[in-house]
């Protein structure tokens, strides 16, 4: 993770700032890339991208703001795993955005984006590599939240699925998870496509309802 932490460098370029080090971190944790509880390592971060800590440490507040790092006394800054409640509120605040986004007439270009997106995820299923499957299918709900054409609603919907993303740990079979909901993209896409909002706003709901249900499921005791 270091390695590839290295070449993000360049995106940084001579204008380094914390919130440009915390875009690079909550894309890294939207793919995947770093897990809950893990601990961040203050000095291999800095070093891979170049930053000073002051600049990382200003990088983890940020994000901590975000619900997706926490700080422990003594001990570091660790990716943090979102409790059930908070689930519950990512769906609430994704029925929201995506329920709005579907209803609206789409574009050609954002319709080609969401088409691009749901076929890397295909792909990556057909590869066997779910980890690629949840990476592709972040991408295709924010190309469906930028029907919207609101940058305000596209930055929510980035933090709000960084946060997802690290939900999506919890299943004991990503597989078995994220399976389904690939295909279900497709007749959701299909819907959008032929124009019918009401439809595609009602099949998003069930989708986002069983979603919802199996994740909070997975934070049952006992299960």
């Amino acid at each position: 993770m270091l390695a590839e932490l290295s070449q993000d460098r360049v995106r940084l370029g001579r204008s380094s700032t914390a919130e440009r080090v915390a875009d690079i971190l909550r894309e890294r944790i939207s793919e995947g890339a770093f897990r809950p509880g893990q601990r961040l390592s203050e000095e291999g971060i800095s070093e891979a991208l170049g930053v000073s800590r002051n600049t990382l440490r200003e990088s983890f507040r940020l994000l901590g703001h975000e619900r997706l790092l926490e700080h422990k006394l003594n001990r570091g800054v660790f990716v943090r795993l979102p409790s059930a409640e908070d689930v519950a509120d990512l769906y609430r605040v994704r029925r929201v955005l995506e329920g709005a986004a579907v209803r609206r007439k789409p574009g050609e270009r954002t319709l080609a984006v969401i088409n691009e997106a749901l076929t890397d995820a295909e792909r990556a299923a057909e590869q066997d590599d779910w980890q690629a499957v949840g990476t592709a299918n972040i991408r295709f709900h924010q190309a469906i939240v930028s029907l919207n054409e609101s940058p305000r609603l596209n930055e929510s919907m980035r933090q709000l699925l960084a946060e997802l993303r690290l939900v999506f740990h919890v299943m004991d079979n990503p597989r078995a998870f994220h399976e389904p909901f690939v295909a279900r993209n497709r007749v959701l896409l299909g819907l959008i496509e032929a124009g019918r909002p009401e439809e595609a706003a009602a099949y998003l709901d069930d989708y986002l309802d069983e979603a919802e249900r199996q994740l909070i499921h997975a934070y049952e005791p006992n299960r």
